[in-house]
């Protein structure tokens, strides 16, 4: 298990993110609203904040993925799915939601918005080369497999 250190830089009632199942990959975070809630309007984007500042171990980030629940029952998703935290970042988290239902949703102080998923990051060195190995697929692109 890797710790992570948090610092709480909004005041809020409730535990830190934690794992709600023995299998689960993902933390919930929950939104700190000033105003106890707020609407997000039909294709309006907002920036949630998390209350909550943390320090990534180096060679790790912070994933920050949409709530399935959430997406399925009204249509709020992140713009930027998954959003990344890297290891050098220490201000708060914030959540870019958008609405995409029809409908206006109020957002609750407190609501579960999205997942953490700490996961191990893998850094690549560029090798210039002529030609690149030939696959079947080639440079087949969208749909060319078949789907």
């Amino acid at each position: 298990m890797s710790f992570v250190k948090v610092k709480q830089v909004r005041e809020f009632d409730w535990p830190l993110p934690q794992y709600e199942s023995d299998g689960a990959a993902g933390m919930d975070v929950r939104a700190v609203i000033e105003n106890k809630m707020f609407t997000i309007k039909p294709m309006q984007r907002k920036l949630v904040p998390s209350g909550l500042a943390i320090e990534i171990p180096q060679g790790y980030e912070m994933q920050i993925r949409p709530r399935s629940g959430l997406a399925l029952k009204h249509g709020i998703t992140m713009v930027n799915a998954p959003g990344t935290i890297d290891s050098d970042y220490r201000g708060e988290v914030g959540i870019i939601l958008i609405n995409l239902s029809d409908s206006e949703y109020e957002l609750q102080h407190g609501e579960r918005i999205a997942q953490m998923v700490l996961a191990p990051v893998t850094r690549c060195t560029w090798m210039i080369v002529e030609e690149l190995e030939e696959t079947r697929r080639g440079a087949g692109g969208f749909g060319s497999t078949g789907n």
